[in-house]
């Protein structure tokens, strides 16, 4: 059972100029989050711009990363879709040493009912090898996980060990905080709202913005998990303008556009992505800045 407690991180694809991986700033990154305490790196999510790669781009990304990694922190595999044959195949087959879970998002695009999605990741359940960790993010898929359908599944299947919720619906999370077995993890899926999250009960946060600041979000998030929330509320708050303006022009491009002004990536991005726009850029870079010294 891995515990997820604290932050994870959903980490960046960096590309060159001709958008082939970027595999020396991909190891930059890498080093630059586990020097900054995190306590795991989530492979291959939204962030990653995973619906742009080749299976194969895939595969070598997973690969490299378990490789410059090299046990020194656990690493969670993203693993999702909407076509369910297709994903039990792929997480059946999945075998790459280092990963300790497989963080799946629920199917996007189909629209499918509860019972559809509680079906779709009860063959999931049934043919990984690894504990898999729920994905709610409505905003992207079309569809809510409801608290009841997470429910459901967390009490039937053992191996099915947490979620992710980015939902912002604080009625829905406070029903799986009261309601959910006691090992299940309840994990944050947005930035801004990762203290009241653990407030109520989540052990933590999948982070974006911690990929440009890991130390300073990272640090922010074990205080609020020992429950010295007072004295988080000064961070938290500090974080909300670079959280608000990493997604003003879509992710992962505000993160990447930070991360380039840390000398750790390229701010490439595969199409249908483009750049942050240069007013949201220098906003970025003046709210980046108040980090240097904390």
């Amino acid at each position: 059972m891995i515990n997820l407690q604290g932050t994870g991180v959903a980490l960046i694809t960096p590309f060159l100029a001709n958008l082939e991986i970027d595999y020396a700033a991909l190891e930059r990154t890498i080093e630059h989050l586990i020097q900054g305490n995190v306590e795991y790196i989530v492979v291959l999510g939204t962030t990653g711009e995973t619906a742009t790669l080749t299976p194969q781009e895939k595969e070598s990304i997973y690969n490299f990363v378990t490789q410059k990694v090299n046990n020194r922190i656990p690493l969670v595999a993203g693993l999702g879709g909407n076509n369910t044959a297709e994903i039990v195949k792929q997480v059946s087959n999945f075998n790459i040493p280092g990963y300790a879970a497989i963080l799946s998002v629920s199917p996007y695009y189909n629209k499918p009912t509860q019972d559809g999605i509680y079906q779709h990741y009860k063959a999931i359940a049934q043919a990984s090898l690894l504990p898999i960790i729920l994905y709610n993010v409505p905003a992207r898929t079309g569809m809510n996980i409801t608290a009841e359908t997470s429910l459901r599944l967390a009490h039937d299947f053992e191996n099915i060990i947490g979620l992710k919720e980015a939902s912002s619906n604080l009625e829905q999370i406070n029903n799986i905080a009261a309601n959910k077995p006691k090992s299940f993890q309840l994990i944050s899926g947005d930035d801004p709202v990762t203290l009241p999250m653990i407030a109520l009960g989540a052990v933590g946060i999948i982070s974006v913005i911690a990929n440009a600041i890991p130390a300073q979000f990272s640090k922010m998030v074990r205080t609020c998990l020992a429950g010295k929330f007072t004295e988080a509320q000064p961070a938290h708050f500090r974080f909300l303008e670079f959280t608000r303006l990493c997604f003003a022009d879509g992710n992962p491009a505000g993160v990447k556009a930070a991360m380039q002004h840390l000398n750790l990536c390229n701010d490439y991005l595969r199409l249908p992505l483009v750049n942050v726009t240069q007013p949201t850029r220098e906003k970025l870079l003046v709210e980046l800045n108040k980090f240097k010294n904390v």
